[in-house]
């Protein structure tokens, strides 16, 4: 197959845009439901004016489909490959709105949203793992912190198409804007198919020349014998061989402890994702006009228009990571942003009883603040997180649980959120508040840092031990110090030429 003839900065840039496609598509499709279902419209009519149970299921089966293409990518994905997987995705995914577009009836689009779905789960479990294996350790914060970004221009689009078609008569009011998904997903493929699959994934499965060669490309050099490029393969062909110490892989070394602390990895990657479902955040993200319209008491008309204005606040506050996610590191930015989050929905809840317009519109502007501090942490940092936190070995089946995990959670709270809106109201902020809360402890007790580290330095992550794995001990500091490997690869050339050592002693003369 062709590959672009790119080199250095050039290729990062066309890996990076291809990796925005993926997630700007993943936004798109997150948030072009929540503009047609659930309002007085053409969609609604063709589809039996569902009751806002079923408006909930249309929203979120999407997840299902996601969460089972995170299945997918767990059992297979390492196997398959990053670039594959996305090829998939993308393919996957223009079968999926076909299926969309031409729906006549309710089980038609169960089947195209869950399609889809399985698309979306292949790329948000693959692009993070992508990206962070073709750059380097300084800015790798930076360009999947833009992934999420170009997620919320993704919901943008969505959400001011389904806005100007509210204005359209018949059915391409509501087909339009989920069929135009597909311009997406075409491009996303088109971008793929001629880049180089990432160097780690090559050297882990015993293709090392060519994974020699794309690193030269990556760092733009014109020969795989570059001292530069020898130097990294050298590295990563070291952590290799520490992570595949034992033999082949076996699925119970995701449970293994000890000082490569896979289950801890693990359970972190998980635990970011849960963490950032549980924020609240996709209540209004995927359901933000219902929750202007029936829990603040305002119009349709209004509503939509809010819900539009909040994804705008939402994308301007996600290029803030940008700048901060590689001075500040991923633990101070959970933080703060877990605070702020939960101060938010506490003053909604107080707000939203006394029932007053001034009240309401007080309420909507905490959800726009809400939107701010969602963006500088909890937004970008669990898709880059788990690709960082875990090695090459299991970085992509990490990846895919954590995703798995992620869009389960997204399931749950987008299916939950009409009916407890509709038995509680405004109480359901105080629930999103609580957990918040929680959020800050559990960051600064068992997440350790990893901005500004190769990956293969963060092997040696939680060496120290320890019931936090040396971060509470480090005291909000790094537990592993930067260019670690550099060490193991000195230790490994010492014992490399120690025999010959010995040789030329025992001979008298060079050998």
């Amino acid at each position: 197959m062709w590959i672009a003839p790119l080199r250095g900065k050039y290729l990062v840039s066309a890996i990076t845009a291809c990796c925005c496609q993926g997630f700007l598509l993943l936004g798109y499709d997150q948030g072009v439901m929540s503009g047609i279902i659930g309002a007085d419209n053409q969609c609604d009519e063709d589809f039996g004016r569902p009751d806002p149970t079923t408006q909930g299921t249309i929203v979120s089966v999407l997840d299902i489909g996601c969460a089972v293409g995170s299945l997918i990518t767990f059992l297979w994905g390492e196997s398959i490959g990053r670039k594959r997987m996305i090829m998939a995705g993308a393919t996957t995914m223009l079968v999926g709105t076909a299926i969309l577009t031409s729906s006549t009836t309710l089980a038609q689009l169960y089947v195209g949203r869950i399609v889809t779905g399985i698309g979306n789960g292949f790329n948000s479990s693959s692009i993070p793992v992508y990206q962070s294996e073709t750059c380097g350790g300084m800015v790798r914060g930076a360009l999947v912190c833009l992934n999420s970004t170009v997620t919320i221009i993704g919901l943008v689009i969505a959400y001011w198409l389904d806005y100007g078609m509210l204005f359209v008569n018949g059915p391409a009011q509501w087909r339009l804007p989920v069929g135009f998904q597909a311009l997406f997903a075409l491009c996303l493929l088109l971008q793929v198919l001629v880049l180089p699959d990432s160097p780690r994934w090559y050297m882990a499965h015993g293709r090392e020349d060519e994974g020699a060669h794309i690193l030269a490309q990556l760092e733009d050099r014109d020969s795989p014998n570059d001292p530069d490029v020898v130097a990294k393969r050298k590295e990563i062909e070291v952590s290799l061989a520490q992570e595949c110490a034992g033999g082949p892989f076996r699925y119970r070394e995701l449970l293994q402890g000890g000082p490569l602390g896979n289950f801890r990895r693990i359970c972190l990657c998980i635990g970011v994702n849960v963490m950032q479902q549980f924020t609240g955040a996709n209540m209004i993200n995927y359901l933000a006009p219902v929750v202007y319209q029936n829990t603040m008491g305002l119009s349709r008309n209004l509503s939509l228009l809010l819900g539009g204005f909040t994804a705008v606040t939402y994308m301007v506050t996600s290029f803030i990571p940008l700048w901060t996610i590689d001075r500040f590191g991923r633990r101070g930015l959970l933080m703060t942003s877990a605070t702020g989050l939960s101060l938010c929905s506490i003053v909604a809840s107080i707000l939203l009883p006394v029932g007053t317009k001034s009240a309401a519109y007080g309420a909507t502007a905490m959800e726009f603040i809400f939107q701010l501090f969602f963006g500088i942490g909890f937004l970008p940092i669990p898709w880059l997180y788990p690709a960082e936190i875990t090695t090459t070995r299991i970085r992509a089946r990490g990846s895919a649980i954590s995703s798995f995990f992620n869009w389960m959670c997204v399931f749950a709270v987008v299916e939950m959120t009409p009916p407890a809106i509709a038995n509680i109201s405004c109480r359901v902020f105080i629930i999103f508040a609580i957990f918040n809360a929680l959020w800050v402890p559990l960051v600064y007790l068992y997440f350790p840092e990893t901005e500004g580290l190769e990956l293969e330095d963060v092997d040696h992550i939680f060496e120290k031990g320890g019931v936090t794995g040396g971060v509470w001990s480090s005291h909000g500091e790094q537990t592993v110090e930067r260019r670690r490997i550099a060490r193991d690869v000195e230790v490994v050339q010492e014992n490399e030429k120690g025999p010959m050592e010995v040789r030329i002693e025992d001979g008298g003369k060079d050998q």
